[in-house]
């Protein structure tokens, strides 16, 4: 297009982008025409397998789809009984717990904490950390 700095290059982009023209002045103005026509040779590449971001690959799948089951196998693990008592259970809600405990103030902590379940202290609950 002709423009008031001489002949450029303008862009005009769809509206689901933002629908701007962009006007480019080519230097010497020769270049023009071979910028032109560079831009609208990758406009028609890009259009044809356009970029979106995101690289990925397709994979064949399979006809049938019981070539792709995976059996179940059963996970090897041993349940270990004993006096000791993983910390971040002592604070973890009562199965039959309704609302919480009533709070109490901990001379420790300087603070007032829901009251711990039998048995248990604030030092076993930092066991955690």
């Amino acid at each position: 297009r002709n423009s008031k700095f001489g002949q450029a290059l303008v862009i005009e982009t769809t509206t689901s982008s933002g629908g701007y023209i962009l006007g480019f002045r080519a230097d010497p103005v020769e270049h023009l025409e071979a910028v032109h026509t560079q831009i609208h040779n990758l406009w028609k590449i890009f259009s044809v397998t356009p970029i979106f971001g995101v690289d990925y690959t397709l994979e064949e799948k399979p006809a049938d789809p019981n070539q792709s089951f995976v059996p179940r196998q059963e996970d090897d693990v041993q349940i270990m009984e004993g006096d000791d008592i993983e910390p971040c259970l002592l604070y973890q809600p009562d199965g039959e717990k309704e609302m919480d405990r009533e709070p109490v103030y901990n001379n420790e902590l300087g603070l007032a904490v829901e009251r711990l379940k039998e048995n248990s202290n604030i030092q076993q609950l930092w066991q955690i950390v």
